[in-house]
């Protein structure tokens, strides 16, 4: 297996997914309690990003199994099949990153404490039964509900918890502030899943997988992905209203204008070798915006 063939099994070009989120809880975590552990941080970085590749090795992985076009899907699209990879390879490689994924996981637990064990545990829960089991929540019209709070809102929890474990509260006040603020994250990944299915529709039902746009019909499913859009926005403007973010946030709204011609581009067409690229340019754009601006002020702090 050459080093662009794995770049793809695991999509490489889509972990801005978890990189993003894991960048906001680290700012969150020095504006608000100008706590940050290094150390852990790195470890965390370390189990997330390999845990992340691994479930899309085993999206990959299941989704060549359970086709039921065989010769259109099988031997064209997915990229085990296309690129003549074996299953039980595939399935090793998933096997041993997912183990290295966990033991770094438990040792961060040891550190700061059993609340790490819930919350890594259910991220783990959701990952592995996203593709996997009789009725993966992939085929599901949950899958939008599952990607973007588990990527979005999870790992920045995760985040923040590891950097202030010593004064960290679980109560209603902390936990709204930290969704406020990776509100954007977790909307934009429910969009990108969405903006999948959208664009896969025909392939999904042929496939026997009836997700939330089969249910919804494509203009009802095109309204939703625009109007996740703008509460993100909204959502940014808001944790600067309610100080947990610095002024500098607001920064971010310079690339709004590119924001909005990327939703056009794709209200207009659906298409995934054409236009699905455009919820990722909005996702790339509007997190990194979001961190960059926040980073902004924290040598100010």
């Amino acid at each position: 297996m050459t080093i662009p063939i794995f770049l793809e099994l695991v999509e490489i070009k889509a972990k801005t997914a978890s990189v993003f989120p894991f960048l906001l809880g680290a700012c969150y975590s020095w504006f608000n309690y100008r706590s940050v552990h290094l150390g852990l941080l790195i470890l965390f970085f370390a189990a997330m990003f390999i845990f992340n590749m691994s479930v899309d090795i085993l999206d990959n992985y299941n989704d060549y199994r359970h086709a039921t076009e065989t010769h259109e899907y099988k031997r064209k699209t997915n990229i085990i099949g296309r690129e003549h990879l074996s299953l039980k390879l595939i399935f090793t490689l998933m096997a041993v990153m997912i183990s290295v994924s966990a033991v770094i996981g438990f040792i961060l637990a040891y550190v700061v404490g059993w609340p790490l064990l819930v919350m890594g545990g259910l991220c783990y829960l959701v990952g592995i039964f996203y593709s996997s089991g009789p009725r993966p929540l992939s085929s599901l019209p949950l899958g939008e509900l599952f990607s973007g709070p588990t990527m979005g809102f999870m790992i920045t929890l995760i985040c923040v918890y590891i950097n202030t474990y010593q004064v960290f509260t679980w109560d209603v006040e902390t936990l709204a502030k930290i969704l406020l603020i990776s509100l954007p994250n977790t909307l934009w990944i429910s969009n990108l899943m969405l903006a999948n299915n959208i664009c896969d529709l025909d392939e999904d039902e042929k496939n026997n997988r009836y997700t939330l746009v089969h249910y919804l019909g494509k203009s009802q499913s095109l309204q939703l992905f625009s109007v996740m859009n703008i509460i993100a926005i909204l959502a940014i403007i808001a944790s600067v209203g309610f100080k947990i973010a610095p002024w500098t946030v607001l920064l971010s709204l310079l690339t709004l204008p590119f924001i909005i011609k990327q939703i056009a581009v794709f209200l207009k067409e659906q298409n995934k070798s054409k236009t699905f690229v455009c919820a990722i340019r909005i996702l790339a754009v509007g997190a990194l915006s979001q961190t960059v601006s926040f980073m902004i002020y924290i040598p100010f702090i």
